[in-house]
């Protein structure tokens, strides 16, 4: 079986979900699930200190960093050629994500025993499904990981059958300062679960808008899915919105089930279908992820 490193949360989530957790040597330092996953080396780190920063502070460092030509990350090369990875998980999705681009091919580049690379850039749940089975294929594990997309698309067709005809309009906030509507895989995430979001780029990168712009979208419900945050950290910032809607305002677990392209999208498609549509589709894990708060 391959030594992997992942540079990816989504990916690690994926590996071990095909039962291939015990191949990981290695992992960024945001790969934090399952928790066994933390006792794996880091190999990777911010180089931006954003603990402790406002959502607006953290925007300006970052674009700021990125606007030099900066990576946000840095690999530890002596550690990552010292772990002999056969195949490394990354991604050139997104920049702020995880390392991409020239600090990791530097670092890959410069290895004694270059590994194997696979490139994750999900745009939407089919593009989710495709990275599963690529990974599945890595690691010899093709008919498990056919078996799980299998699943999670009989998961999500559950819900969209069950809230057909029945949308809500809903605003969804990747970002809150400055505000962010939902991109890529969360659009589609939205509809499948019986919502309707006028501001969504389906597939496409979340954009910038303004107050107007959601006041003007009428929204019966406005979901704070802050991207890289958990639900405590989630109900701060969804707490701090401005009334501009009558709008219910819900926050959710972004780091679980949303920002995460990987085995719980499904879940996540019936988060929102319970939010939206309570009556309809019932919540049945213990874990609660979500807080309505006005």
């Amino acid at each position: 079986m391959p030594r992997i490193v992942s540079f990816l949360p989504a990916a690690t989530e994926i590996t071990y979900a095909l039962g291939a957790g015990a191949d990981l040597v290695g992992r960024s330092h945001e790969c934090d699930y399952p928790p066994e996953v933390r006792s794996l080396p880091v190999v990777s780190k911010p180089a931006l200190p954003l603990d402790g920063l406002s959502q607006q502070e953290i925007d300006r460092a970052v674009a700021t960093r990125l606007a030099s030509g900066e990576s946000l990350y840095q690999v530890d090369e002596k550690l990552l050629d010292e772990l002999h990875p056969d195949l490394v998980l990354t991604q050139d999705l997104c920049q702020v994500c995880a390392p991409s681009g020239n600090e990791l091919s530097r670092a890959l580049r410069d290895m004694s025993h270059p590994p194997e690379v696979l490139w994750l850039t999900p745009r939407n749940i089919a593009e989710i499904e495709q990275n599963i089975l690529s990974i599945g294929a890595a690691t010899g594990r093709e008919e498990v990981a056919r078996r799980l997309v299998d699943a999670n698309r009989q998961r999500i067709a559950a819900v969209r059958s069950a809230v057909q005809g029945a949308a809500r309009r809903v605003v969804f906030l990747e970002w809150t300062e400055p505000l962010f509507c939902g991109g890529h895989w969360v659009p589609e995430m939205v509809a499948a679960a019986g919502g309707d979001d006028p501001l969504g780029q389906p597939g496409g990168d979340s954009r910038r808008m303004t107050w107007d712009d959601v006041a003007s979208a009428e929204p019966e419900l406005l979901i704070v899915a802050p991207c890289g945050y958990g639900l405590a950290e989630a109900i701060t910032v969804a707490k701090r919105l401005p009334s501009v809607t009558d709008a219910e305002v819900y926050a959710v677990d972004a780091n679980a089930y949303f920002a995460r392209p990987g085995p719980r999208v499904a879940e996540g498609v019936e988060l929102l279908g319970h939010i939206f549509h309570p009556d309809k589709i019932e919540w049945r894990s213990e874990l609660r992820p979500w807080e309505r708060v006005r």
